[in-house]
C-alpha cells in the first residue's frame, strides 16, 4: 500500500505500509517483524510499516521494497510529504521485534527481531523523528491497531506457548 487510504480499517501484512487519515485503524500482528508508526497530531494523518528486516543485504537497483526498514521508512516519508507532513512533525512509536523461539539455539547471538528493532531506532533517529513510544523485544508476537484519530497504539502480547496476555494498554 502507498497511498492515504479511506478504508476504516487496514490490516498490514509484512512488507506492507500505509498511510491514513483520522477516519481509519491500521493493525498488524508482529513476530520478529517490526513496526513504525508516525503520526501528525494536528493534521491526524499516521503511516505504519511491517518490515521483516533491517537492510536488503546487497541494495538492488530498481524500487523500494517495504520488506526492509531502511526501504519502509523511505516510502512512508516520501507518501506522508506528498501530504505535505514531514519527519520533524511527526511522533513515532516502534512495535515488534519479538524473539519467536526461544528454545532454539539458546546460545545464538543471532536475533533478526533485535536487529529490527534497533535499525527502527537508529532510523527514527537519523531523521530527526521523536521516538514517544515503544514496545520492543521479549518472547512471542504482539497484535497492532494503531487508531489515526487519536495516535494511540494498542499492543497485545500473545506469548508462543503460554497463549495471550491481557491488553498491555496503549502506547501515547
Amino acid at each position: 500500500m502507498a497511498t492515504v487510504t479511506d478504508h476504516r480499517d487496514v490490516i498490514l501484512r509484512p512488507g506492507e505500509y500505509a498511510v491514513a487519515g483520522a477516519d481509519c485503524v491500521l493493525r498488524t500482528l508482529l513476530g520478529s517483524c517490526v513496526s513504525i508508526t508516525l503520526w501528525h497530531p494536528k493534521l491526524r494523518i499516521g503511516a505504519m510499516s511491517h518490515f521483516l528486516l533491517a537492510r536488503r543485504g546487497n541494495r538492488a537497483t530498481g524500487p523500494l521494497d517495504g520488506r526492509y526498514g531502511e526501504e519502509s521508512l523511505e516510502l512512508m516519508l516520501d507518501a506522508l510529504a506528498r501530504e505535505h507532513v514531514f519527519p520533524a512533525q511527526c511522533e513515532a512509536k516502534i512495535f515488534g521485534g519479538g524473539n519467536m523461539f526461544p528454545d532454539h539455539n539458546p546460545g545464538s547471538t543471532i536475533h533478526v527481531g533485535r536487529d529490527n528493532g534497533e535499525a527502527a531506532r537508529r532510523l527514527l533517529q537519523e531523521h530527526g523523528i521523536h521516538v514517544v513510544s515503544e514496545s520492543l523485544f521479549g518472547v512471542g508476537h504482539r497484535q497492532i491497531a494503531f487508531d489515526v484519530a487519536t495516535g494511540h497504539v494498542w499492543v497485545r502480547l500473545v506469548h508462543p506457548t503460554s497463549g495471550f496476555t491481557p491488553l498491555t494498554g496503549e502506547h501515547s
